[in-house]
């Protein structure tokens, strides 16, 4: 059985909270992905909200690995966190090359495993 100590109690709140924060994130992007079929100021919120998301990735790698290297956490959350930012990495590029049939599904996917993630953290 693994002893929380301090630390690791302060790590795993900011775990939660990136990890939540990157799920609204990919959430905004499906309704931005909407106003752009819809809108003409679309573009530009699904532009600016991938900037957004990418940068909740990288948020979500950072907290994973304060909780693992000095909360005393566990390593699976870094190895998570580090195949959500490979995932967004590839959806920025699919979708700056326009694949969609690619990219949406990808979307949906990303969406799901945030979901599941941010359920498994509820658990702890």
């Amino acid at each position: 059985m693994a002893t929380t100590t301090p630390a690791t109690r302060s790590a795993f709140p900011f775990l939660r909270l990136a990890i939540a924060l990157q799920t609204l994130t990919i959430f905004t992007q499906a309704v931005s992905a909407g106003l752009l079929l819809t809108t003409h100021y679309g573009e530009t919120l699904h532009s600016a909200g991938a900037r957004v998301m990418y940068a909740a990735s990288m948020l979500y790698l950072l907290a994973a690995v304060l909780a693992w290297k000095p909360g005393g956490g566990p390593l699976r959350p870094v190895w998570h966190a580090t195949g959500f930012l490979v995932l967004a990495s590839v959806q920025v590029v699919l979708g700056i090359a326009h694949v969609p049939s690619v990219h949406l599904p990808l979307g949906v996917l990303m969406f799901g495993l945030s979901v599941l993630a941010l359920a498994g953290t509820q658990r702890r």
